[in-house]
């Protein structure tokens, strides 16, 4: 016999749709205002700061890292407490962060400035908002955060724009600085409406896998298939998109081909989570994860044996790919190992691939050197050995 924690849902008066409006709301403005923001500020920090633009990308990667290394206690919190309260701090550290950064003139406040923004990427990007979701709903969060991530998916598309008005018609010290409004208005009050975490109840269970091989060993095989394959699709997915519009032209397309093929990832994206919301929501999650998996490499194929006239075939798939993986962060956790504990487990899941997601740009970026076009063949053998990885599980493992 073993204890299991479930949550038992608080009182409280908002509805599902309106826990994943308010949320997908708060997350769509952190990622624009933190992952999204050196797209379009690096140039005009660096210049204004007299750096080379990587310094930017740099301290966003050592952000990457910081929020990485606090994920496993920042789940932890939120298993223990629930996530309203500590999604709010996210949103002021956010402020404390930005305002900090619309100030820098030298690398140390530049460096301290995205130090404190990775430690609110930690405490309030998708898994601290999944492990909030799982702590309301239990094992009913699917749909809930598949409906987050449809609203944040939007990020970059609503976000890129209004950095790129805020710094062309001010300046990116302004645009900082209305990031950091935004969330005082508007952020902060969305997180503080979500409802209060319901108590743990403690409920006997027995092991199911007793006589056979104890439930910890099993769990543990289970997260370390999962951090690898989370880590193989951060490598493509980071890796990719840096790459993307010059592998297109290397593999024939013209610029303005090129160009178009890129703009299909984000619709891309946004039709997987729909159908993943719709009729791949009936099964099992790790269903989507193995489809997911095998996009990429099914585009690569793609893309070499018909070059340009099927750019857009790769650039869908690949981004369909992520779309899913990035709900499948949230839901095959839950539905392997179940709501109790489920932040803690995301945060550790998720390590490996805040490190690989950093160091695929550079890393590819050598292999396209190095290889040309041949680097998307090492993407593929990625996702091909992240989808063997998926096949070694089964829904039954770990419950």
């Amino acid at each position: 016999m073993r204890l299991l924690m479930t949550p038992v849902p608080a009182g409280r008066s908002a509805g599902p749709l309106a826990i994943v409006l308010a949320l997908g709301t708060a997350q769509t403005i952190a990622w624009a205002s933190s992952y999204y923001l050196p797209a379009i500020l690096a140039a005009p920090i660096a210049r204004e700061l007299g750096l080379a633009p990587t310094y930017v990308f740099g301290a966003l990667s050592g952000a990457l890292v910081i929020s990485g290394l606090l994920g496993p206690r920042v789940g932890h919190a939120i298993d223990t407490f629930g996530g309203r309260g500590l999604l709010a701090v996210s949103n002021l550290i956010f402020v404390a962060g930005l305002l900090l950064l619309s100030v820098a003139h030298g690398v140390v406040v530049l460096i301290a400035a995205w130090g404190l923004l990775g430690i609110g990427m930690g405490m309030g990007l998708y898994e601290a908002a999944f492990a909030t979701l799982a702590r309301i709903h239990g094992s009913n969060a699917r749909r809930s955060i598949t409906g987050i991530t449809l609203l944040a998916g939007f990020a970059s598309t609503l976000g890129w724009p209004l950095t790129t008005w805020l710094a062309s018609a001010y300046d990116w010290r302004v645009a900082c600085q209305v990031w950091a409004a935004i969330h005082v208005c508007l952020a902060l009050p969305l997180n503080l409406s979500l409802p209060r975490a319901g108590p743990l109840d403690l409920q006997p269970q027995a092991d199911p896998l007793a006589g056979r091989r104890s439930g910890r060993q099993s769990e543990t095989f289970a997260m370390v298939l999962l951090a690898y394959m989370f880590a193989a699709a951060s490598f493509v997915s980071s890796g990719v998109s840096a790459i993307l519009p010059t592998m297109l032209v290397a593999f024939g397309a013209t610029p303005a081909q090129a160009l178009f093929a890129g703009a299909l990832v984000g619709p891309a994206q946004v039709g997987a989570r729909l159908l993943e919301a719709g009729w791949l929501g009936r099964f099992h999650p790790l269903l989507s994860a193995r489809l997911a998996m095998l996009m990429n490499p099914i585009g690569v194929v793609a893309l070499v044996a018909g070059g340009p006239f099927l750019a857009s075939t790769f650039t869908v798939l690949y981004g369909a790919g992520n779309g899913i993986i990035t709900i499948a962060r949230g839901t095959l956790p839950l539905a392997l190992f179940g709501p109790a504990g489920f932040g803690r487990r995301v945060g550790m899941i998720s390590l490996p691939s805040r490190a690989t997601g950093a160091l695929a740009p550079l890393a590819l970026g050598v292999m396209v050197e190095h290889f040309g076009s041949s680097a998307l063949w090492i993407s593929a053998l990625f996702s091909i050995s992240a989808f063997f990885a998926l096949l070694l599980l089964r829904a039954d493992e770990t419950r």
